[in-house]
């Protein structure tokens, strides 16, 4: 029998807006943070990991403004 690795990963936060999902998640195994976005209606998503030198909370309301500044 070979051991099984969990790696939890913890939502800390979610909210729901006009079939917008965004959730913060932190993985407990490595201390990543990300915020997650899907769009019900478009069947879109991505997530967005939380660099050191930025907040979570600012990631978190405004997902959209740091996914465009990271791919301008």
């Amino acid at each position: 029998m070979t051991p099984t690795i969990t790696h939890l990963t913890r939502e800390l936060d979610g909210r729901t807006t006009d079939g917008i999902e965004v959730r913060l998640l932190w993985s407990e195994h490595d201390g990543r943070v990300l915020v997650a976005v899907n769009d019900s209606k478009t069947g879109d998503s991505f997530s967005l990991e939380v660099h050191e030198d930025e907040r979570a909370m600012d990631v978190f309301h405004h997902p959209y403004a740091y996914a465009a500044s990271r791919t301008a």
